[in-house]
């Protein structure tokens, strides 16, 4: 049976576009943090949308599930196969081309493989912005970012992915292919099909192509880092700054001293911008741009800052005096996650909350964490914005990662029950994949799960999609 269905995957994309042996199909069956190795029947690379379609319909033919696959920078293992070895990895890198660029539309038409850094560029050559931006877009596709509505560094100002995006091609579970690619802002027509597939994780069909929302390039973009005393501070801040700056502000980072020392141990090359990092409890990294010139942004960021340190907001602060210095500074912030990485596991939470309740939250919930489990590391940081918080735990100093990170039932408990008494959500940006599926069967309520099982069901009744992820 799975040699016949293996010919026909041959026949559809040629000999060296199926990959059956170990090594070929070893960089497929591992997530980005290497902490779990599934297996595979096969790894199918198709080149084409019409290549996809013929994939599914052979999987549906022999019920064989799949699972979709794009840059592999997932987190919640949504994009690696189980380890029953029965499953068919089906990677999208292939499907890599920009189709359409309509700069007096604003939009641009991708496919699903496209590179995100890839497209910022295309988008910046027309004298357009695309504004999503996060640490892995060098490496992560605008597949796998629709697919969990992934936020980044601007949703302050441009939103999720899901906000940017306006239409959508996809591969159903029966391999018909829907084209919905209309690059329209009001399209007031019946149910809203984009939106179930955007953040569904290719549970309900495969993302092959969209069609994206450009912006206007800024004239100018300013960047600083302000040193405060606790999170509180950070939100009066961000209050401010908003108050002063308005849509001007497209980016507020939260970052922890522990955050910040770590970066500098693993990364000592990276700038310096304060002597003493451990003066300090908290960072906040802040972006504003200006449609009007340097000066404009410049001015709005000296106001605003100005009236918080009068205040006695911010304790010191220091300003990016060009775009170099400013990368420098968003380096700090972007190696935060390659900082954990290099110092070893941990446990993460990707978590929302409402903006106004973060630090009463934080407050809360490191000393529900230290009681637990004595000398426990905070690396808490993420977009206070939006309220999406990275709210990691690392083991004590002394205590074998393996050894903590057994402990994660018990301290995704004491982190989601906090999440849950701040009216919060465990899942902000990354997904649930296979990590968070048993803890979402607990934290959802039965109706909106029977809501999701019943769209599950009518649009994939084999349960070839994806299976076991989210649901």
């Amino acid at each position: 049976m799975m040699d016949e269905f293996l010919q026909r995957c041959r026949a559809i994309l040629g000999e060296a576009y199926v990959l059956t042996t170990d090594a070929d199909k070893a960089p497929y069956l591992t997530d980005w943090r290497g902490r779990f190795t599934g297996k595979a029947l096969a790894v199918l690379r198709p080149g084409s949308v019409e290549q996809v379609a013929q994939l599914v319909q052979a999987c549906a033919q022999w019920r064989v599930p799949l699972v979709p696959q794009g840059g592999r920078t997932g987190l919640v293992l949504g994009s690696v196969p189980d380890a029953s070895g029965a499953e068919v990895v089906l990677s999208l890198a292939r499907l890599n081309t920009i189709r359409k660029i309509d700069p007096a539309n604003r939009t641009m038409t991708v496919d699903a493989g496209c590179i995100l850094q890839q497209i910022q560029e295309a988008a910046a050559a027309e004298g357009c912005l695309f504004p999503l931006s996060l640490a892995a877009e060098g490496s992560c596709s605008i597949g796998g970012n629709l697919s969990t509505n992934a936020g980044g560094t601007a949703v302050l100002r441009y939103g999720n992915t899901r906000e940017l995006c306006l239409g959508l091609e996809v591969v159903t579970p029966q391999g018909e292919i829907w084209s919905g690619l209309r690059g329209l802002r009001k399209d007031n027509t019946g149910y809203d099909l984009r939106d179930l597939f955007i953040g569904a994780e290719g549970t309900l069909g495969i993302i092959t192509g969209a069609v994206l929302k450009l912006y206007p390039q800024p004239k100018a973009a300013i960047t600083a880092l302000a040193a405060l005393e606790s999170p509180a501070h950070a939100l009066q801040l961000l209050t401010l700054m908003q108050d002063h700056c308005g849509a001007s502000l497209t980016g507020f980072e939260l970052m922890s001293q522990f955050c910040m020392k770590l970066v500098q141990h693993h990364f000592p090359q990276l700038p310096k911008p304060f002597a003493d990092l451990g003066a300090h409890a908290q960072y906040v990294l802040l972006e504003l741009s200006s449609s009007e010139s340097t000066e404009h942004a410049v001015q709005l960021l000296e106001n605003g800052m100005g009236a918080a340190i009068d205040r006695g907001i911010v304790a010191d602060a220091v300003v990016a005096a060009s775009e170099a210095q400013s990368a420098g500074l968003w380096q700090l912030r972007e190696h935060i996650p390659l900082a954990q990485q290099a110092a070893g596991k941990n446990i993460k939470h990707d978590i929302s909350l409402p903006v106004s309740s973060i630090p009463a939250f934080i407050t809360a919930t490191e000393p529900l964490l230290q009681q637990a489990f004595p000398g426990c590391q905070l690396v808490c940081f993420g977009h206070l914005g939006d309220g999406n918080l990275h709210f990691n735990v690392a083991p004590p100093d002394g205590v074998a990662h393996e050894d903590f990170i057994a402990n994660q039932t018990a301290v995704n408990q004491v982190v989601h029950d906090s999440v849950d008494a701040f009216g919060g959500s465990i899942s902000a940006e990354h997904g649930i994949g296979a990590l968070k599926r048993d803890e979402l069967a607990r934290r959802k309520s039965p109706i909106e799960l029977n809501m999701m099982r019943a769209i599950k069901a009518a649009l994939d009744p084999l349960g070839i999609m994806n299976p076991g992820k989210v649901l």
